[in-house]
């Protein structure tokens, strides 16, 4: 009976509750409360765990899928390109935003990982994306070097073609076995942030928690710049419509986004928007789904460079241009590659920290709030996809620009023409 009562918890709350008990197991036992650092690091291990594997799985299936779609090839390639433009605008505007704010304040704490500065040249960052030996890659978890290795597999496959079909099968099959790995790691969120947040309050005091406000704030900064002028301006000046019209119709989709927290879920409120705006049935019914699953700006552009830049802050790491290029390219990236699993925004933000050489435990603060964050993180994403099906559905002649521009009664839902 228990069991069921837990089981029908919403996760997020689950994730609070862990917070909230946590950070009350610190105050009252002090730094006795250190005992339950073993449950965090158990956490931290497991997302380690994951990240190889799941990169390499997740990014060959992303690419071979969309080589798959032979009768929308350049419609396909046209799509990603927006994906990955407006992923790398959003990671740059988390990076500007992030920086210009002191949301660690006078915190800093002590991380148990030791970071090695290292700083290469422009030159030696390109040549260390080579795997120059892939499996040694996935063993020491150099993910810029899997990323680039799964990204060469990918289309490899889909050049070769009918021969590697096995092998495409075979990536599949991995992703899913992966995604379910996932599903059960991330099941240990809530105590994993328990154990972190015991030992973090009970080693320095509730003052930790004073600066999550300013990280909010700064999350629901960047996300406003970048809808109201990165998917504005390309609405504006790429497709040469109206982004108030554009913003006016897809307002009742971002309403049921940060609501829902649900990019999926979000689905049948943007196809109806999407078709308000005149974009036509078939390519919408094909950048929706695949935004959902691949398009996230929020999650895996504004989120993991925001994320990194606090977690530097509050250990007190400084971050130099080179790894501010790191977690621009790192996040956009794997954005792209892993937007589809469970729990994506942590994924991204492990992969971000890890090639940034970041202490993973500084996630147990994320995650506390990741609901609050969530919700913006949502409703940027599913704008993303709309503005997408908008300015490439003008460009390939899927958009009725008449019909964009109608307005909808409403006491009836027909169409009134400006």
């Amino acid at each position: 009976m228990i069991v069921n009562a837990l089981a029908r918890i919403p996760f997020w709350q689950k994730v609070l509750a862990g917070f909230m008990f946590g950070a009350l197991a610190g105050v009252f036992l002090g730094e006795t409360a250190a005992i339950f650092k073993p449950l965090g690091d158990l956490f931290i291990a497991a997302i380690k765990m994951l990240v190889a594997p799941l990169v390499l799985c997740a990014i060959v299936v992303s690419i071979t899928s969309l080589g798959s779609q032979t009768n929308l090839k350049r419609l396909s390639f046209k799509t990603l390109g927006m994906f990955m433009l407006t992923g790398t605008a959003a990671s740059f505007i988390g990076l500007a935003v992030g920086s210009s704010i002191d949301m660690g304040g006078s915190l800093e704490l002590a991380s148990s990982e030791i970071r090695e500065r290292n700083i290469p040249g422009f030159g030696q960052v390109l040549l260390d994306m080579i795997p120059v030996n892939p499996f040694a890659s996935l063993a020491e978890g150099k993910v810029l070097q899997i990323i680039v290795f799964a990204a060469l597999v990918g289309m490899a496959i889909n050049t070769v073609g009918e021969k590697a079909q096995p092998l495409k099968k075979m990536f599949e099959a991995g992703a899913e076995v992966m995604f379910q790995l996932t599903r059960m790691v991330l099941k240990l969120t809530p105590i994993g942030v328990f154990g972190l947040m015991a030992w973090v309050v009970g080693e320095y005091g509730l003052s930790t928690l004073l600066p999550l406000g300013k990280f909010i704030i700064a999350i629901y900064i960047a996300a406003l710049i970048h809808i109201i002028f990165v998917y504005g301006g390309l609405v504006k000046f790429a497709a040469s419509l109206s982004p108030v019209q554009f913003f006016r119709k897809a307002l009742p989709a971002q309403i049921v986004a940060f609501s829902t927290a649900s990019s999926f879920g979000t689905l049948p409120a943007s196809t109806r928007c999407t078709e308000s705006m005149g974009v036509s049935e078939r390519y919408s019914a094909f950048v929706l789904p695949l935004g959902a699953t691949m398009n996230m700006d929020g999650c895996g552009g504004i989120y993991p460079a925001i994320a990194a830049i606090f977690i530097a802050q509050i250990y007190g790491i400084p971050l130099d241009m080179m790894d501010y290029l790191l977690i621009a390219v790192t996040a956009t990236v794997a954005s792209v590659g892993t937007a589809g699993v469970p729990g994506s925004a942590m994924v991204m933000l492990t992969v971000t920290l890890g090639v940034v050489g970041l202490p993973l435990e500084g996630i147990a603060f994320i995650a506390a709030i990741d609901r609050v964050i969530d919700m913006i993180r949502t409703a940027t994403n599913v704008t993303g996809d709309m503005m997408t099906a908008v300015v490439v559905g003008k460009s390939e002649g899927q958009l009725d620009e008449t019909q964009f521009y109608a307005n909808e009664s409403a006491e009836d839902g027909t169409q009134i023409s400006k």
